[in-house]
């Protein structure tokens, strides 16, 4: 299936000169939302994940089903003040400053083998934040899926030595 028919482009949002990449309309549509969903579980399967991690909020819409279909568990990636017990946090960079991911601390066990899964790989900083957040509590990535990259802004140079898998490449 070419999920990229799926995905609406919105000129200048969320300001001018963005081509917004909306990925509402794969969800909305319940053939292309369950291939997207069932292709990442075969990649989780392929990597051997036991534990899906997402950051907010479209990692959440990607990876819980992905978590649920494996029947594995689902640590949520949150900026700050969002969790309610004990976090760990990661500072990553803006392009005008820097922002911060939080994670409970007691989310993963030491060795656990982590799938990351979210909507789009960009500039590699809200993944990278989340790398440092699973290193922090002794996760082993085996993986990070997405389902689109915007490889003009190579966000996988921030990433090597991990296997990503993307479903759409722009």
């Amino acid at each position: 299936m070419d999920l990229k028919q799926y995905v609406t482009i919105v000129e200048d949002w969320p300001k001018p000169g963005i081509r917004f990449k909306d990925i509402s309309t794969i969800m909305d549509n319940g053939p292309a939302y369950k291939f997207a969903v069932d292709e990442i579980v075969k990649y989780a399967r392929e990597v051997g994940a036991e534990i899906i991690v997402g950051p907010e909020a479209r990692g959440f819409i990607i990876g819980c089903p992905v978590a649920y279909a494996l029947e594995i568990g689902f640590a949520p990636v949150r900026k700050p003040g969002k969790l309610p017990r004990e976090v760990i946090s990661a500072d990553y960079g803006l392009e005008y400053g820097t922002d911060t991911l939080t994670m409970h601390k007691d989310a993963l066990k030491p060795g656990q083998k982590v799938l990351i899964v979210d909507d789009l790989l960009a500039t590699g900083g809200t993944v990278g934040a989340t790398i440092d957040l699973i290193n922090q509590l002794g996760g082993e990535v085996v993986g990070a899926a997405f389902l689109i990259e915007l490889s003009y802004l190579n966000g996988r140079d921030q990433l090597k030595g991990y296997d990503i898998r993307t479903l759409i490449q722009y």
